[in-house]
């Protein structure tokens, strides 16, 4: 098995697309399952190639993680609820007028659309 000489540790075996063994699985995969890799590192990857890479040789990676040693998610808090909440706001609220836009501040922008449009 080839490995990427970018991997977290040399010896980290490659597999290419729908061949890795059963067993591991990706953080979106161990999302979807209400797990999250806890600690552990990357057991393998997954190469293949694509035209979004282009940059980057057109090879894409995706790290594997053991499902046996994955923890599950923790759960949300009413603190954590509030900070996401607040940091949320802080995106929608427009640095000149100082009002919720009901969308999030386009960063290209830096303001709402009504006051880029004023300063314009």
């Amino acid at each position: 098995m080839p490995h990427h000489p970018d991997t977290p540790a040399a010896t980290t075996p490659a597999y290419r697309w729908r061949c890795a063994p059963d067993g591991l699985a990706t953080r979106r995969q161990l999302r979807a399952q209400g797990l999250r890799p806890g600690g552990q590192d990357p057991a393998a990857e997954i190469e293949w190639r694509s035209r979004k890479a282009r940059r980057c040789g057109g090879k894409r990676v995706a790290y594997l993680y053991r499902v046996d040693l994955a923890r599950p998610v923790r759960p949300m808090t009413p603190g954590r609820a509030r900070a996401l909440a607040a940091a949320i706001l802080a995106r929608r609220t427009c640095p000149a007028c100082r009002r919720d836009a009901g969308y999030v501040i386009p960063r290209s922008l830096g303001c709402c659309w009504p006051c880029s449009t004023a300063t314009a």
